[in-house]
């Protein structure tokens, strides 16, 4: 019988994502992370993977908004949200970690 994928909340998130190349972050640990920014109806939501990316890889991205208009960094701020190097805060909608790929999505929160 096969073995169903075994997901995994995380509460223990990256302190900080830096720009490596199109599409791809580096965490505090130099484990790479790929985004795609997602439009949820008004509400910008980027979602980010944990992978294993080799030196000198060239992603290719399915969004429109490409890597200059994303932030070059992203700082965990008070355990639950992150501030990207814009100013602006990004909301933890969710961190999981599914068999062996952890995924987070963030959302752009309103500047009210």
């Amino acid at each position: 019988m096969a073995e169903l994928p075994s997901k995994k909340h995380l509460t223990s998130h990256p302190i900080c994502l830096r720009i490596r190349g199109h599409s791809i972050y580096e965490d505090e640990n130099q484990r790479t992370w790929l985004h795609i920014l997602m439009d949820t109806g008004g509400d910008l939501q980027v979602r980010l993977w944990q992978d294993d990316i080799p030196s000198g890889y060239t992603a290719l991205t399915t969004s429109p908004l490409t890597s200059s208009t994303m932030p070059s960094m992203w700082k965990l701020h008070l355990g639950s949200q992150y501030v990207d190097s814009m100013g602006q805060f990004w909301r933890i909608v969710h961190h999981i970690k599914e068999d062996d790929t952890e995924e987070m999505i963030l959302e752009l929160k309103d500047e009210s």
